[in-house]
């Protein structure tokens, strides 16, 4: 298996992170698309949309979207419920990162740390869509010690993603005691240092 991505992309490292916990043999293929890397005639042949991660199966058969790749690779293993209700909550919080978290925590970063933006200068309505965010894990990890109960799963490590660097998007993570319990038991989980 080929996986083609960015390793400054959090989408891309959830798909590295499942292939790493769960010991698939891959080969990551670094696309930097800073410069363009997805866009190229190549890159295009394995996903018209110019989107990493891009998984390429030892059959030469492609799959795009990083939840849908993590679901595909982590089928049947410990990080999908086996409770039919479980693994539904598991997809409704993938479902959530990709609408509700990530187009504000994500973006906010890559604008301060790729785009050399100061916060003062992030749009106004993304930091309060990226608190309202970290307001819900919040209030949810304040409960639960993760994500689908008492049980580590792919929406922890879906929502891990941007959430343990989202101080770097400009968001004052002291205010978030349960949830930086959480990002250092995930890190844990899946082998990670600590972020800075």
């Amino acid at each position: 298996m080929k996986i083609y991505g960015d390793s400054n992309s959090g989408n891309c490292l959830k798909v590295k992170w499942v292939s790493d916990r769960l010991a698939l043999p891959y080969q990551w293929v670094e696309i930097d698309t800073l410069k363009g890397g997805s866009r190229t005639a190549e890159f295009l042949k394995r996903n018209p949309w110019g989107q990493v991660p891009t998984v390429e199966l030892d059959d030469g058969r492609t799959l795009a979207q990083s939840n849908a790749i993590i679901c595909y690779l982590a089928r049947g293993s410990d990080l999908t419920p086996s409770d039919a209700f479980a693994a539904a909550k598991m997809d409704e919080w993938l479902f959530w990162e990709q609408y509700s978290h990530e187009p504000y925590v994500a973006v906010c970063r890559f604008q301060m740390v790729y785009l050399g933006k100061a916060a003062s200068e992030l749009d106004p309505e993304k930091v309060k869509r990226g608190y309202a965010a970290l307001d819900h894990l919040e209030q949810h990890l304040a409960r639960h010690r993760f994500l689908v109960g008492e049980t580590f799963s792919l929406a922890d490590v879906a929502l891990a993603a941007y959430t343990r660097l989202a101080h770097e998007g400009g968001f004052e993570m002291v205010r978030y005691p349960s949830l930086k319990r959480w990002i250092g038991e995930t890190e844990k989980n899946l082998g990670l240092s600590p972020a800075r």
